[in-house]
């Protein structure tokens, strides 16, 4: 075993530069972090080139030594670039394996794990797909040194069932070389890419349905009496606050990205969707009570200009508020006399017929909630239609 210890030394430099033929076996992948944008990767890490000062005569065609002998050995000084910080597997002994074959040729193999970078573009999340890399080369030996080569079979997997990719399907891996120029050289690097793509289920179960579940709730006001302001406001509200709270939900499974992603722009329009609906009803209400009493300047106005006629009618409580019986009586001449030309509503079936209406949009504001019935599910069906069509299928 004599020759082990006179390898010691690197590598004398040669003319032709160290061919290192790389293979790696997959154990696990996964779990994937959308957060920390990175992955775990559980990996067999096999390497093979030929050292002829290791060459040697014996019956035995090779030699399978121990972990304790790899010190004694010329490596190559594999990095992993994209690496945040990688294990290697030392239970119940040391995970190397090491065998010289009788004409120099060495086969060094490490079971480590990694978690590496993976830079996730969250554009189209939950409905997005990436290719997390896997990227190695030397640290200190340029090209016209080492040169790595893919193996035969240079990438292989376990079964599937035991990887950890629970929001993720494996889509499939391919494998690539380049170059990379620095100051201090030329390296050759290699690349293994893990296609992944996102399951939508527990999104669709977590945020999706609530949102969708929360703007048909918020629907229900429409049909409840525009009178009825307590029941529509809390109603309102809860629903509001409900779409605030999934959208704080929601935002905690990714990173702080600053650009908008996909279950952004949903929880978004649903958001405007349910608030929309609150500010209808505080439309209905504001104008219906603005129609119902007039400003006290007017009412002023409208009793001085009957006077003369008649004595004005005595108010009426009703509830907490008056009502004008005068005023609406006095209102209804105006329009039909076409002096309310200006107005935008309409608040007297009267009114509809006049020949003052002509070129003019007018409103019926008693009819809003009726309005509203056909407007917002008709919307919000032809946003879910353009939203899941562009980003399933385009």
């Amino acid at each position: 075993m004599c020759f082990l210890h006179h390898s010691l030394f690197l590598l004398a430099f040669a003319v032709k530069p160290t061919n290192i033929d790389v293979g790696i076996y997959v154990n696990s992948i996964g779990p994937v972090s959308s957060i920390d944008m990175e992955y775990q990767i559980d990996i067999i890490f096999a390497q093979t080139w030929v050292d002829t000062r290791l060459r040697f005569n014996s019956s035995s065609s090779r030699l399978t030594l121990n972990s304790n002998m790899v010190g004694l050995i010329w490596l190559p000084d594999t990095i992993f670039r994209n690496s945040k910080n990688a294990d290697s597997h030392w239970i119940t002994t040391p995970n190397q394996l090491l065998r010289i074959w009788n004409n120099g040729k060495v086969l060094y193999t490490l079971r480590m794990t990694i978690n590496a970078e993976c830079q996730l573009q969250l554009h189209n999340f939950p409905m997005d797909e990436h290719s997390c890399p896997l990227v190695f080369s030397s640290y200190g030996y340029p090209r016209d040194e080492i040169i790595y080569k893919w193996s035969r079979n240079s990438v292989e997997t376990s079964d599937q069932k035991y990887w950890r990719l629970y929001q993720f399907d494996f889509m499939g891996l391919r494998n690539g070389t380049d170059v990379l120029t620095t100051t201090a050289g030329d390296y050759v690097v290699l690349t293994v890419y893990f296609d992944l793509s996102r399951r939508m289920g527990y999104f669709t179960i977590q945020t999706y349905i609530p949102c969708i579940l929360t703007v048909v709730l918020s629907w229900v006001s429409f049909w409840i009496k525009s009178d009825a302001t307590p029941a529509r406001t809390a109603l309102g509200i809860t629903t509001v606050l409900t779409m605030t709270t999934l959208s704080t939900v929601a935002r905690n499974s990714l990173p702080r990205v600053s650009y908008v992603t996909a279950m952004d722009l949903f929880v978004t329009v649903c958001f405007l969707f349910v608030f929309a609906a609150m500010i209808e009803y505080a439309m209905l209400n504001y104008c219906a009570y603005s129609l119902r009493r007039p400003p006290a300047k007017t009412q002023r106005m409208v009793y001085s200009s009957f006077n003369m006629g008649h004595a004005p009618r005595s108010m009426m409580p009703m509830g907490n508020s008056l009502f004008w019986q005068e005023y609406d009586d006095n209102c209804l001449y105006e329009c039909l006399d076409g002096k309310d030309c200006k107005s935008f509503f309409c608040c007297y079936e009267e009114c509809k017929e006049g020949g003052w209406r002509k070129g003019r949009i007018h409103v019926n504001i008693g009819e809003l909630d009726a309005y509203s019935r056909v407007f917002f599910p008709t919307s919000f069906l032809l946003f879910n239609i353009v939203y899941w069509v562009s980003y399933l299928y385009l």
